[in-house]
């Protein structure tokens, strides 16, 4: 069965290496531990990365009345902010709990903001990005009519009308549901869709995903690609890491990255 899916947004094509990639952090309801560890990771890749990817639900919700943002997220544009005026690119793939984002996500973090799916060159690898959330042919079925109705303009504008606090308290109150959802199959899924992907472009080198919050690195022995997942910061601090000789699973003890897992190009 082929999977139907959008083609990827037009922006930057090439982000230079290293690549670290991550998802999932879910701030605001992250623990404390995680989220002290994600600033200093961000700290660390303002002097080591190439590029970051932040690919999707780096928060548990997020939304613009006009100036007015969440609270969550002003240190995170922040941190963000502080990479891309090095002159690091960072590209955000919107997840399922960060979709609503506009300007002023994009102006105060300076990241390359896109609904996904992304493809172009990580570190040398030709890469096709995507949060993951609604790849699914039949389990997601339901979340993709969903999908189409909150992310409707006229909903995102009827939510405007609601008091900051007010829909902050409605958002959190359901977020949970669509966190705690997570795909029930282990990941199979969306690995699923990955290695369908590979084998449908025999030009693809590496599909990346988030949204199962299951850290996976494989190499099927008839493909020539690879399919890639950090998993969940709010979980782990996993973090994926690119450069041109390998794909390394990674993660982030507070001063140093360290590989629990890699696959080498020529592999």
């Amino acid at each position: 069965m082929r999977y139907n899916l959008a083609m990827p947004t037009p922006t930057v094509t090439m982000l230079p290496s290293p690549v670290f990639v991550l998802s999932d952090a879910h701030l605001g309801v992250a623990p404390v531990e995680q989220e002290r560890l994600l600033w200093s990771f961000l700290e660390y890749c303002r002097t080591h990365a190439g590029a970051v990817v932040l690919n999707g639900d780096l928060f548990e919700f997020w939304f613009e009345w006009g100036h007015v943002v969440p609270q969550v997220g002003v240190r995170l544009l922040a941190a963000v902010a502080a990479i891309t005026e090095r002159g690091i690119p960072v590209l955000w793939v919107k997840g399922n709990h960060d979709c609503w984002g506009g300007d002023v996500l994009r102006s105060q973090s300076g990241a390359t903001y896109i609904d996904g799916p992304w493809e172009g060159s990580l570190a040398g690898w030709h890469a096709h990005v995507g949060h993951g959330d609604g790849l699914r042919p039949r389990l997601d079925a339901g979340y993709r009519r969903l999908r189409a109705v909150i992310r409707h303009p006229w909903s995102v504008r009827a939510f405007r009308w609601l008091h900051p606090e007010w829909g902050t308290a409605l958002a959190r109150a359901t977020s949970h549901t669509s966190r705690n959802l997570r795909p029930g199959d282990g990941g199979e899924g969306l690995r699923a869709v990955a290695h369908e992907l590979l084998a449908a472009d025999r030009s693809l080198d590496l599909v990346v995903f988030g949204h199962t919050h299951i850290a996976q690195l494989e190499r099927k022995s008839h493909e020539t690609g690879i399919y890639a997942n950090p998993g969940s910061w709010m979980d782990t601090p996993s973090v994926l890491e690119i450069t041109p000789e390998r794909v390394a699973l990674c993660r982030w003890d507070g001063t140093t990255v360290r590989v629990d897992a890699s696959i080498d190009r020529s592999a």
